[in-house]
């Protein structure tokens, strides 16, 4: 998850809190702390952002490498009212970019910042966020094309 030595400067620095082994940034950190993993601790590529949607939030986990030395930074991100808005990670790693669409077009969470934040999988008309455990799984859809 994250490395051991990185705990105690996290949880100082930017107010980490860990539930066990995971641990948890708050929206309004998260864009320094992706900032400090890459800056100063050559964590320079996002391997993925992904959601799973829990009864009272959803959870954004985010993965991050350090490519020269393989190690891996892994943490997550409690969006309690289920939409956001969250920061968007574009401004430190581009590829965040499609990874955060992903996100809103299927469990809806807003990343505020976001350079052209639409639907990526679904059509712009589509009511609703599929994977989110609300979505009514017996309404009809419409034709997708």
């Amino acid at each position: 998850m994250i490395p051991e030595p990185l705990k105690p400067v996290l949880a100082e620095r930017f107010g980490v809190t860990f539930e066990g082994e995971s641990p948890f940034v708050s929206p309004e950190r998260l864009r320094d702390l992706a900032q400090f993993l890459k800056e100063e601790q050559g964590f320079d590529y996002l391997s993925f952002v992904t959601a799973v949607d829990h009864p009272t939030h959803i959870e954004l986990i985010y993965r991050l490498e350090n490519l020269e030395t393989g190690a891996e930074a892994t943490f997550k991100l409690k969006v309690e009212n289920k939409e956001g808005p969250v920061p968007s990670l574009v401004p430190v790693f581009k590829g965040a970019d499609w990874m955060e669409r992903e996100i809103y077009d299927l469990f809806g969470v807003r990343f505020e910042g976001h350079p052209d934040l639409r639907r990526i999988l679904l059509p712009d008309d589509w009511e609703g966020h599929p994977l989110r455990k609300d979505y009514p799984i017996d309404m009809p859809a419409p034709p997708y094309r």
